[in-house]
Parts: structure tokens; C-alpha cells; sequence
């Protein structure tokens, strides 16, 4: 079944349309991420950028070794009874729901919660920084 692309990644901030994602766009939330993280200005690792891009685009929360451990069968991570296939009947997703099985009312309050998350974080991580430069 094909998926719409244009559900993929973030589309919207705020209610106002943020178009196709760009370079800028990456390094910016990078910029968020290092300080959130508690980072002098400017000092952005390299895993900034992979999750910065993976949030905008859409792409998983999970690192690449997590992500293919988790995309291998119950059968390949661990073999309960040695010698044994077992079977198990294809499932047939529901088109309103995502890989994880929420709805789209879910989905939206779920990408809602993340981005107030991130605001909030972001806020405190500039109020700290602001009370340390007065400090300094």
C-alpha cells in the first residue's frame, strides 16, 4: 500500500505552512538541539543534524542500529525454541492508521505534544543561558 507523502514529515508550525525542508531549516533546529542540549552556541555534533533532519522530514525517532533491530522479525532477534518456524498470518494495516496503530486524531495531538515539548525546552534552555550570561 502506498502511503501519502505528503503526510510525511512536519508540514506545518504553528498552524502556518513551512513547505519543503531545507538545509536551513536542518541547521536550524540542529542550533536547537545543541542548546537544549546544553551546548555553547555554534558547538552542533553531527547527531544534531541526523535528528534534526529526522524530525522534519518525518523520518524515525530511532537511531540506525535500533531501527534495524527493531525492523527484524520476532523470529531473527531471538529463537525461543531452537528448530522452530512458527507461523504467523499476515496483518493488513488499516490506511488511517500508522505503523505504530494510531489513529490520525492521535497522530495530530501526538505531534502537537512534541512540538509544546520542544518549545518549552527550547525556552528553558535560552532563559538559562540568558541567566548565565548576566551572571558572567
Amino acid at each position: 500500500m502506498k502511503t501519502n507523502p505528503i503526510s510525511k514529515g512536519i508540514i506545518a508550525k504553528k498552524t502556518e505552512g513551512i513547505g519543503p525542508v531545507t538545509h536551513e531549516m536542518i541547521h536550524a533546529r540542529a542550533l536547537e538541539l545543541a542548546l537544549i542540549g546544553g551546548r555553547p552556541h555554534g558547538q552542533i555534533f553531527p547527531a544534531d543534524y541526523e535528528q534534526a533532519k529526522r524530525e522534519l522530514t518525518g523520518g524515525s525517532d530511532l537511531d540506525a542500529q535500533t531501527q534495524t533491530l527493531e525492523s527484524l522479525p520476532e523470529s531473527k532477534r531471538w529463537d525461543m525454541v531452537p528448530g522452530s518456524d512458527g507461523h504467523q498470518a499476515p496483518e493488513t494495516p488499516n490506511e488511517d492508521e500508522d505503523e505504530e496503530g494510531r489513529s490520525e486524531s492521535e497522530q495530530l495531538v501526538a505531534e502537537g505534544v512534541d512540538e509544546a515539548e520542544h518549545d518549552q525546552m527550547l525556552q528553558a534552555a535560552r532563559a538559562a543561558a540568558k541567566a548565565d550570561r548576566r551572571e558572567s
